[in-house]
């Protein structure tokens, strides 16, 4: 069937996909893999490239790779400085780190997965992290679970691809215990997983709520699964106590 959009809808399409097949990227692209990676005719790819730098929303390196340019950085500053939940996480998250130099991060839902909105990393050599921007399957993490944990059961079953019940590893998980766990979290008012995305991880999340108490937001923990007891209560209270604290700014 032939393409009924109109041009400028195309390049506008063509545009956005290019910028996510960099964020996917996460490092310069040669114009074949990027001609590659969306599919769009080369003379269209050249053409956009070309605007784009002039914009400066890209940037060509020496070989020709493309990236993202100076202004999208200007655009990202600007969302966070006028985003009042992103700016005052962003704050107290740097706290966090300083204070028990663990790796803390802000997710949230979008679509059928969540994504990293926010993440500060510790000093150690031994680091767990994931990069902003990632879209993470739901079952997966703490954090997941927490951000549905308000959710019916039919609209939990209804949202989430039948694949993401499969972790890395092979093992799929048993969707009543993971509507159990949802529940569960919600009621605590806190969520913790061991081992699903990685084995040697435990997962640790508290929820962000707006003022009807819907979470929109989760600030979470990602550690070692050797965490001494102790340590563990001392961080998920840390992150209880920040969720309750930037829910006021929801």
């Amino acid at each position: 069937m032939p393409d009924e959009k109109p041009s400028r809808a195309r390049g506008v399409d063509r545009v956005i996909d290019i910028f996510r097949q960099l964020h996917i990227a996460r490092q310069p692209m040669a114009m074949r893999d990027l001609i590659e990676a969306t599919g769009a005719p080369r003379s269209s790819v050249y053409e956009l490239v070309n605007l784009l730098s002039e914009a400066g929303l890209v940037e060509l390196d020496s070989d020709g790779a493309v990236f993202f340019g100076r202004e999208m950085h200007y655009y990202g500053a600007d969302y966070m400085a006028h985003n009042d939940l992103i700016r005052r996480s962003h704050q107290l998250m740097v706290e966090i780190v300083a204070r028990h130099g663990e790796t803390v991060q802000l997710c949230m839902l979008e679509g059928d997965k969540y994504t990293v909105v926010l993440s500060e990393s510790n000093t150690h050599p031994f680091k767990i992290t994931s990069d902003i921007g990632v879209r993470v399957p739901i079952p997966w993490t703490a954090t997941g679970r927490l951000l549905l944990s308000n959710w019916s059961d039919s609209a939990i079953l209804a949202l989430i691809p039948k694949e993401d019940y499969r972790l890395a590893n092979g093992k799929i998980l048993d969707k009543q215990a993971f509507l159990e766990d949802i529940h569960r979290s919600g009621q605590q008012g806190y969520c913790l997983t061991e081992g699903l995305s990685e084995s040697f991880t435990c997962c640790m999340a508290a929820p962000i709520c707006s003022r009807s108490g819907q979470a929109v937001a989760a600030i979470c923990f990602m550690v070692s699964r050797d965490t001494p007891e102790e340590r563990r209560q001392m961080l998920l209270k840390e992150l209880i106590d920040s969720g309750h604290k930037l829910s006021e700014f929801t």
